[in-house]
């Protein structure tokens, strides 16, 4: 649970020049597998020409690391900058943990697209910079599909399904490697048919899970987990699918940018026969809905070193640098002159036409954090539906979880 924690210590002096950083050190948390090598690489050398300082990035994992963050924002003697996944930043926001970077937006991200920058606020207020994000797409064997005789990437998902079923036909390989909890993409659906996850009831949040729209999405999901046979109960993080796919026996996965090289490194050999494409919707026009994800960078609200961290800032997301992230990992571009660093990049081209035409996030409010800890009840919910059970069934099983999580205090 997320505790208040009240900034302590003392900052930077607002004047502080260049020379006053010479020799300092900032610490920089990020999470496993966050910061690519040439962008961390380039952004050592350009804050340090800049400042004189060094920065130290250190690499968190992912498990459990709410608890942790939480733990770290309210010591005195915080990490100076921390990454928070976009679907968490208005929580730690709450609960008086991150600096204001309202003035900081205005001189380096003036021009970030709306659905890049709405999760990074909290109370109309900037209290983190969005840093990265992305959505999910198509990632297929080229080798398969041309066994399998397809010979045109289908625009619509009824086009998509019947390329899943020719390759069940045609070939021996798994068409669709999904697992059951792949509750990201699931979220994409929801945001596809107009749903929300939540929804107000008079002052307090309450799940919104019982949703006809809800109940459409995962009925969509249902179609497509119907040409997998990964297991109905785990995500598509146990174990990695780009390390399933990389074995060169699964037709496609749905799969974020980054799981491109996660299978060429756990197999160089897939290397040529990997492409991508946007997930068709039910027309051409519109591909399917999907999840914006990703984080932000935000400054610890009690940390000695705000001045400099926000130097930092200015170098990370800064146009080269930003664009070296779109380059190197294919995350999509959060401005429009920043398109041009997806060319070249596969997954970051097939994910462009998703993140402009119709993505979203998870809900935008602080109760949210909460509802995502494991275990995940939303999680619980698509394996009950999978295994048989109506949607409406199944909404009533986990909403009562779903609303105490809501209700805790921050």
């Amino acid at each position: 649970m997320l505790v208040s924690v009240a900034a302590c210590g003392s900052s930077d002096s607002k004047t502080a020049g260049a020379s006053d950083f010479k020799g300092k050190k900032l610490i920089v948390w990020v999470m496993d597998g966050s910061n690519p090598t040439q962008w961390t690489k380039q952004v050592s050398e350009d804050f340090k020409k800049k400042t004189g300082a060094t920065v130290e990035f250190r690499v968190q994992q992912w498990n459990g690391i709410q608890q942790k963050l939480t733990t770290a924002l309210s010591e005195s003697t915080p990490p100076d900058v921390v990454e928070i996944g976009n679907t968490q930043t208005a929580a730690y926001a709450k609960a008086g943990a991150l600096a204001d970077l309202g003035d900081l937006k205005k001189e380096i991200g003036a021009d970030w697209t709306d659905s890049f920058n709405k999760a990074a606020m909290a109370d109309g207020k900037q209290y983190a910079l969005p840093w990265y994000a992305g959505n999910r797409v198509v990632m297929y064997n080229k080798k398969i599909w041309a066994q399998a005789g397809i010979k045109e990437l289908p625009k619509t998902r009824a086009e998509l399904f019947k390329a899943f079923d020719t390759i069940k036909q045609k070939t021996d390989a798994e068409p669709l490697y999904l697992p059951g909890q792949n509750w990201y993409f699931f979220d994409g659906l929801t945001i596809g048919t107009g749903a929300d996850l939540v929804k107000k009831d008079g002052s307090k949040w309450v799940s919104n899970l019982g949703d006809p729209k809800v109940s459409k999405a995962m009925d969509i999901y249902k179609q497509y987990q119907a040409f997998s046979t990964a297991p109905k109960n785990k995500d598509e993080a146990t174990p990695q699918q780009a390390e399933i796919f990389s074995k060169g026996k699964t037709g496609a996965i749905i799969a974020m940018g980054y799981e491109g090289p996660t299978a060429v490194k756990a197999n160089p050999a897939i290397k040529d026969d990997i492409g991508f494409f946007p997930i068709p919707g039910e027309t051409a026009d519109k591909p399917e809905g999907v999840f914006l994800g990703g984080s932000n960078f935000a400054v610890a609200g009690g940390g000695q070193n705000q001045e400099l961290a926000k130097e930092f800032l200015k170098v990370a997301l800064s146009k080269k640098n930003d664009g070296q992230m779109v380059k190197e990992v294919g995350w999509s571009p959060k401005s429009p002159d920043l398109a041009s660093a997806a060319k070249g990049n596969p997954a970051a081209e097939a994910a462009a036409p998703g993140a402009a035409k119709s993505s979203g996030t998870t809900p935008l409010i602080p109760e949210w954090a909460q509802v995502e800890n494991t275990p995940n009840p939303i999680k619980a919910y698509m394996t009950a539906v999978l295994n048989g059970k109506a949607p409406a069934d199944a909404a009533k099983d986990v909403e009562g979880e779903i609303n105490k999580r809501l209700s805790q205090k921050q």
